[in-house]
């Protein structure tokens, strides 16, 4: 979704180039040139376009819902890792990037959803994710967002990342998440308390076609995400019209459910064996949010969640 909205973005600006509007192209690579380190620093939020009521509608669609389980203290920080990537990452988008369903929730928190870098270099497309709440996933920007004095700012990562998308499929409880403990050096270095968060239905919208680890398509597919820092899972859903075939997500329901904070006490220079010791609570926490409300949004009681 996002990369389709980016090569639109992408093709105006060409088009600008191309056309006799090509002074405006320069003017905005100036602009380009000096708002670049923006994405990195907090962003630049609009209210007006956060509160649009197309999103009310995109939100209605699947539906998406967010639920809280505990109250989160608007005092301290908070990185929220959120699982599973899915296709679209609708549940992170729908609840974190548009209002006003996280503020009524969580009264006092800003949230800011950290995607690749790689976005911020799109003209035009930058601007409008930067006002959806969106800012880079880089250390820098993580950092900024979490060594704010007076807490009341939220991250949130999708810790699977790209490589985790070519996973999605329906019923897929497989994150890719036992390698990854940035996230949690960087809770540590802040002091910024953990959240895992679980968004059920988020692998439902999309049928993607069979791409097992070791077949060719896997292969291709592992290597383009290094090369360009996504990845192009080959999925299809449901057309306008008709619900055999088309790239419109199914209308599955979401349920992202936030967990209970993790307390995290500030260590600057955390050792291996203290991140690992915080990982392996987070996990535990994870699964414990996991298996508590499964059922309720059509998990059978036998499955559980695969570590990877």
């Amino acid at each position: 979704f996002l990369s389709l909205v980016a090569e639109f973005c992408c093709g105006f600006f060409v088009i600008l180039i191309l056309g006799n509007f090509w002074f405006l192209a320069v003017l905005y690579l100036l602009w380009l040139y000096l708002d670049w380190e923006t994405p990195c620093a907090g962003g630049r939020r609009s209210q007006w376009v956060r509160s649009w009521t197309v999103w009310k509608y995109f939100r209605e669609y699947f539906p998406i819902h967010l639920i809280k389980t505990s109250e989160l203290n608007p005092n301290h920080n908070y990185l929220l890792g959120f699982h599973p990537h899915g296709v679209l990452v609708a549940g992170a988008f729908g609840n974190f990037c548009t209002d006003p369903t996280f503020k009524n929730l969580f009264p006092g928190l800003t949230p800011y959803l950290h995607i690749m870098p790689i976005w911020f270099g799109c003209p035009f497309f930058r601007e409008y994710v930067m006002s959806a709440g969106m800012v880079s996933a880089s250390k820098e920007s993580v950092s900024y967002v979490l060594n704010n004095e007076g807490g009341g700012h939220a991250s949130i990562i999708v810790i699977g990342g790209a490589e985790e998308a070519l996973n999605a499929h329906p019923g897929s409880l497989t994150l890719n998440i036992l390698k990854r403990k940035g996230f949690i050096k960087m809770a540590l270095k802040h002091g910024a308390h953990l959240v895992p968060v679980f968004s059920f239905g988020e692998n439902e919208l999309f049928k993607q076609v069979a791409n097992p680890k070791g077949s060719w398509l896997r292969n291709v597919q592992e290597k383009l995400q290094k090369i360009m820092g996504f990845a192009l899972p080959l999925f299809h859903a449901r057309g306008v019209f008709q619900y055999s075939f088309g790239l419109i997500p199914y209308r599955q329901p979401i349920h992202t459910v936030v967990g209970s904070p993790i307390p995290v006490k500030q260590n600057l220079n955390p050792t291996n064996e203290e991140i690992d010791q915080l990982h392996a609570l987070y996990l535990q926490k994870l699964k414990k949010l996991f298996e508590e409300h499964k059922t309720n949004y059509g998990i059978p009681e036998h499955k559980s969640l695969i570590f990877e």
